[in-house]
């Protein structure tokens, strides 16, 4: 009895030195993940980010024909949990915001004020906008005072690079898997729990931080195409102060 004792208090200080190394070499990937974007002092100063630039995707009009689609948008992230994007088309223009922990939708004519709606969104929903605001400010660290964990994936070849993957779950259905070339620690590809895969392209350098120029965005349809979303930015600033005015829920009756 005591020798199987022994055996199991050694295979417990095993597991823990284990958890312990993984623990660190997963500290050790972000480490370099968020070197690759900026020095640390940047990156931890970072509050808030603005992104101005045009998405481009191709959609089928009333005949079903497919027709390109472009729209202005911007984009804020701000901490804690702040969001704000605006699309604005020649028919629409639709916002969707995050205050902590309340989200909402408005459309709007652009040639008719008057004709809007607006809809408060729902818990799944805010969740996603916080993982999402988490994602864009955190740069791959701290997710566990939030109440999610990092996953280490091991190695894999990616887009014909060697990378380090980790999973980032932020609660059940919500997870960003991203996969950081192993050597530069430079983010090659994100996916997400549904199988959306995200590339960055090209990069705007700003605040001493590493952006990037365009995002390209590809998601598997139901009907087995395949939609591709690019949007490309053209100014990225940050560290501005922004009003909690343009995130709060405005007033249903406006």
């Amino acid at each position: 009895m005591k020798t199987l004792f022994h055996l199991c208090r050694i295979l417990g200080l095993t597991s823990l030195f284990l958890l312990s190394a993984r623990a660190d070499d997963v500290n050790a990937v972000i480490a370099k993940a968020r070197a690759a974007v900026g020095s640390e002092a940047a990156v931890t100063a970072l509050k808030s980010v603005h992104y101005a630039g045009t998405l481009e995707t191709m959609a089928l009009n009333e005949k079903g024909e497919s027709k390109e689609v472009k729209v202005a948008i911007e984009i804020i992230f701000q901490k804690p949990y702040q969001q704000r994007i605006v699309a604005t088309s020649d028919d629409k223009i639709e916002i969707t915001a995050l205050d902590d922990y309340e989200g909402w939708q408005r459309e709007q004519d652009p040639k008719d004020s008057a004709r809007w709606r607006m809809t408060l969104l729902g818990k799944d929903q805010i969740k996603r906008l916080r993982a999402n605001t988490w994602e864009n400010l955190a740069f791959y660290r701290g997710i566990a005072r939030s109440g999610g964990r990092v996953e280490d994936l091991g190695v894999m070849t990616v887009d014909g690079k060697v990378c380090r993957k980790l999973s980032f779950i932020h609660d059940d259905g919500i997870v960003f898997l991203r996969s950081f070339e192993q050597n530069s620690g430079r983010l090659i590809l994100t996916e997400t729990e549904s199988g959306v895969q995200i590339r960055e392209q090209d990069e705007i350098v700003a605040g001493r931080l590493k952006f990037p120029r365009k995002i390209i965005t590809e998601t598997r349809l139901g009907d087995g195409k395949l939609q591709t979303v690019t949007i490309t930015f053209d100014k990225i600033t940050v560290n501005e102060t922004f009003a909690d005015s343009l995130f709060e829920v405005p007033p249903m009756s406006r």
